[in-house]
């Protein structure tokens, strides 16, 4: 009877501890919860993450995003001040895009949704197409997909400013080693995180749901930061 006893004993520790696992798992998977309890910083196209103290007077004289001057669907001038105190997510895409576009879209309304009634967090797609991509076509874009324009800015300007900030200062393609120009166009599924003094904090997949989570885990952690 005692080693039967014992068993038994054994037994209800090794449910109770895959109880436990198991529950662990599935906090641990929530898209929400922080991966981290600080995000590293970049400032290069290898986005080799730099672990550096948010107070650290490095920071001044770090890469940050240069200033611009851009035009939105609403017809506004969206400049470095329009995201002032703001955490941001950028991409880039063009209205008649066929193919990874549509996504990259439907994912970013997932960003304009769970942070609708947050005032800390924007979003900004720039059109690569700019000499197509109007107000009036991004007014008319932003209405057929559902984006609102006191949360998400689609901007347009000079092809010339709009590839210069993909390149040179989000970093937002991936072709290591390959020089290019304004006349190779831009195309990427890159999401880029930004920070409220425009120091880059990550870079997702913007196709891949489970980066999107990453992604959304990431803005929270920076929310707590500032």
């Amino acid at each position: 009877m005692v080693w039967r006893k014992k068993i038994s004993n054994i037994k209800i520790s090794s449910v109770l501890m895959i109880s436990v696992l198991f529950w662990t798992a599935c906090i641990d998977s929530r898209p929400n919860r922080s991966r981290v309890d600080t995000l590293p910083f970049y400032d290069e196209a290898t986005f080799t993450p730099r672990w550096i103290s948010p107070d650290d007077v490095v920071l001044d004289t770090f890469h940050r995003i240069s200033p611009f001057r851009l035009i939105n669907q609403e017809g506004e001038v969206i400049t470095e001040d329009s995201f002032k105190d703001k955490i941001y997510v950028t991409d880039f895409f063009f209205t008649i895009c066929p193919g990874i576009c549509p996504k990259l879209t439907a994912n970013m309304m997932e960003l304009q949704d769970e942070f609708l009634h947050d005032d800390q967090v924007l979003l900004m797609s720039h059109s690569v197409t700019p000499e197509r991509d109007s107000v009036p076509v991004l007014k008319q874009y932003a209405e057929d997909k559902g984006i609102l324009s006191h949360k998400w800015h689609l901007v347009t300007g000079t092809r010339q400013e709009i590839y210069s900030l993909g390149r040179n200062e989000y970093f937002i393609e991936e072709d290591l080693g390959l020089t290019k120009d304004e006349d190779d166009f831009l195309h990427t599924e890159n999401f880029v995180l930004i920070d409220k003094n425009r120091h880059i904090r990550g870079i997702y997949n913007g196709l891949n749901k489970a980066s999107i989570n990453h992604l959304i885990a990431d803005i929270n952690t920076l929310k707590r930061e500032n």
